[in-house]
């Protein structure tokens, strides 16, 4: 595949931006804070706040940016998803379809994949245990109310975890007995049929801290032919055995089934968004999940006081049955996953230090695949077997790091990653000859550092490379090679796999972080040289939906990443603040073939969320919040883009003191305004108007209240 991208290179700076290089200056502000700062924009009031100071602690010490989500201040609204999760974090662009298949991009990871499928580009993990498999990433485990917080490591920042995608690592934290004792019952509801119902319990006895939790949603949605539902159930036990060992096991189950409305054009976004696409609607297109089981364990010992070792492993099974196209494919998905972690802390040439050594493997169990059609076509039945193929993915990562204090301002991190991968895929029915069989080593190092210029400001910057293997699947799916005519039903259907290189990038980032005048700030700015990057391109629409991927010429990813969380007023009468989030973005090709510069289609050049929010001490906050994006290109060839748009909501709430309970309404996208929320890309329409986009949601009211109960 080629790429794209525009002339202009220059990032125009917005006023956040400016600000936050002013704040740069203002390192000896009134509000100063200590070294350990914490880098995230959400506010100092947290459930589980040791855990979370702890992880805010530790994101300090990276030499690059992250973000830390406190679900205590993400639950005082609608968490419908991951996108209400993500919301107002620098450097994340999180959009949903009208579902939970929310399109997740860091750095432009991903950029172009359609929502709904395995998301690629980023390594996430549950509880410190691999989401990510070969595959990719399924979403149907996300529950947003069974979280305790989310950490996000962006970019190469997620290589002590053995994380070598472009986007970097997510680590979605379960709630414990620990941090949510008692019990607990949560419901919200609002426009379009949108209901969500949940409980939980927790507690700790003795050595024994426990979770469980069930949650229901349902939803009509905002297109038609949207609607859906989801349930399931979480559990989070660990046990002390001694002060030195501890063990945790996690179990979650979740059932998950929507109707796919489909994609519309520009105009159709501009003048009547509520629609489906009509093809989706003719083929009753829809994606049931009959049931992900995830069991998984940790086990931590403590060594001595210098060192530790953690082990992890988590059997993670999660059919699908897709009926989005002409053909239903039934795919029988298992992984087992596991993490091996040890770090010790030592001296090194007379200097403190840490060295970790990591290993990650995410291995394919079950990856069977059995095609059908779902309508009688040209002379054959409905149910005819089509065909039936697999592919399987073993992706193991073995990581050595050090943190060395240089002095007590300057640290220097080194590392050196190794992946090694394995790939089979095979049409097995109608037998075919060709099997793709491959194994492959690639490398990643790198250099970083953070400098405590003072106790309010942080420099950091590092040199790194990320690897990502393409996923098996899409060694089918972007094949060349069909069954000939006189093949039957399989007539017309890809036969036979390619090979994908593995999508490699070396960046450059550099940034800072601290406390000033202006607030809690960070500015990180970054560059990616890639090759072979993975893209995704719609080459039919539904109802014959084919998406194909491939590698692309050389590209490059470039951006600015800037967050702010100002207290613009503070007294006996409560607090007044403004928290901001600016991302720019500008991913193209270098001098493609075809394309030239062109920018990369999928997301937009610039992207700001930011709330004004009024908090009293009594416990009632109200807020108000805005959200702009550009626009942003629909195909490679730049021939036609969706619409910029800036959406307003507002929402008012009550904490009681002590937690007892909670009240919020809000409303959402108050002027109804219409835009598209994601792009599933084409390759060239020549300026024609094909249905390319999702809508986003329109104007909605939801409310919800939670009670707790010890």
């Amino acid at each position: 595949m080629t790429a794209f991208s525009n002339r202009s290179t220059a990032p125009a700076l917005s006023l956040l931006a400016a600000a936050l290089l002013a704040s740069l200056a203002a390192t000896g502000a009134a509000h100063a804070a200590p070294a350990g700062q914490a880098v995230t924009l959400d506010a100092v009031n947290v459930t589980a706040a040791d855990a979370t100071d702890a992880a805010r602690r530790a994101l300090d010490r990276v030499p690059g940016a992250g973000n830390v989500v406190d679900m205590t201040q993400v639950g005082q609204g609608r968490v419908a998803g991951t996108a209400d999760v993500l919301a107002y974090q620098p450097g994340i662009s999180a959009q949903s379809a009208g579902n939970e298949g929310v399109k997740v991009s860091i750095r432009g990871s991903g950029l172009n994949r359609a929502p709904g499928a395995h998301a690629s580009g980023l390594s996430v993990s549950l509880d410190g245990l691999p989401l990510t498999g070969p595959g990719g990433t399924p979403y149907e485990l996300l529950e947003p109310l069974w979280l305790s917080r989310v950490e996000v490591l962006r970019g190469a920042n997620g290589f002590e975890r053995g994380a070598l995608a472009l986007g970097g690592a997510v680590n979605y934290i379960t709630r414990s007995g620990r941090d949510t004792p008692g019990l607990e019952l949560h419901y919200e509801a609002g426009a379009r049929g949108y209901q969500k119902r949940g409980i939980s319990l927790g507690g700790v006895r003795d050595a024994v801290d426990y979770f469980l939790a069930y949650t229901d949603t349902e939803y009509d949605g905002y297109q038609q032919h949207a609607a859906g539902k989801g349930k399931g159930a979480v559990a989070n036990i660990g046990w002390q055995l001694t002060p030195d060992l501890e063990t945790r096991f996690f179990l979650r189950y979740r059932e998950t089934d929507h109707e796919t409305p489909g994609r519309l054009t520009r105009a159709q976004i501009r003048n009547d968004p509520r629609a489906a696409n009509p093809a989706n609607v003719a083929i009753d297109a829809r994606r049931p999940q009959p049931g992900s089981t995830w069991i998984g364990n940790t086990t931590t010992y403590t060594i001595d006081a210098d060192s530790s070792l953690q082990a992890g492993l988590v059997y993670h099974k999660y059919p699908m049955d897709l009926n989005e196209s002409l053909y239903r494919q039934q795919l029988d998905y298992a992984n087992l996953n596991g993490t091996l972690d040890y770090r010790r802390g030592h001296a090194l040439f007379g200097h403190d230090s840490v060295t970790t050594i990591g290993l990650r493997v995410t291995h394919d169990l079950d990856a069977n695949v059995r095609e059908t059609l779902r309508f009688a076509s040209n002379g054959y039945a409905a149910g005819t077997r089509t065909r039936d193929f697999q592919h399987y993915g073993t992706d193991s990562v073995l990581h050595l790091g050090n943190d060395l204090a240089l002095s007590e301002t300057l640290r220097l991190q080194t590392g050196l990653a190794f992946i090694h991968t394995r790939r089979d895929v095979q049409v097995t029915w109608p037998a075919t000859p060709e099997r793709l069989s491959e194994r492959q080593w690639d490398y990643a190092p790198r250099l970083g550092f953070t400098w405590q210029q003072t106790p309010q400001t942080q420099w950091f910057g590092n040199l790194s490379r990320s690897v990502e293997p393409a996923h098996p699947w899409s060694m089918i799916w972007g094949s060349n090679q069909y069954f000939a005519a006189g093949n039957g039903a399989s007539t017309g259907r890809q036969r036979a796999p390619v090979e994908l290189d593995n999508q490699t990038a070396t960046t450059l980032e550099l940034g800072a972080r601290g406390d000033s005048a202006l607030g809690h700030w960070e500015l990180t700015g970054y560059y990616a040289r890639l090759n072979h990057e993975l893209l995704t391109v719609e080459v039919q629409p539904v109802p014959n939906l084919f998406i194909a991927e491939s590698n692309a010429s050389p590209t490059v990813h470039r951006g600015i990443e800037a967050g702010l969380d100002s207290a613009l007023w503070q007294g006996i009468g409560g607090r007044l603040s403004l928290r901001q989030a600016y991302t720019f973005s500008d991913f193209r090709y270098r001098d493609d073939a075809r394309f030239g510069s062109n920018r990369l289609p999928g997301l937009p050049r610039h992207y700001y969320q930011a709330e004004l929010r009024y908090d009293h001490p009594a416990g009632f906050y109200a807020g108000l919040n805005t959200e702009y994006a550009s626009k942003m290109f629909v195909d490679y060839a730049n021939s036609m883009a969706a619409d910029s748009h800036v959406i307003f909501g507002t929402r008012i709430g009550y904490d009681a003191p002590g937690g007892r309970w909670q009240a919020w309404a809000e409303l959402r996208n108050l002027a109804d305004r219409h835009y598209a929320a994601t792009v599933t890309p084409g390759y060239d329409d020549a300026g024609k108007d094909v249905a390319r986009s999702t809508p986003g949601e329109g104007r909605g009211v939801y409310a919800g209240v939670r009670w707790r109960f010890d």
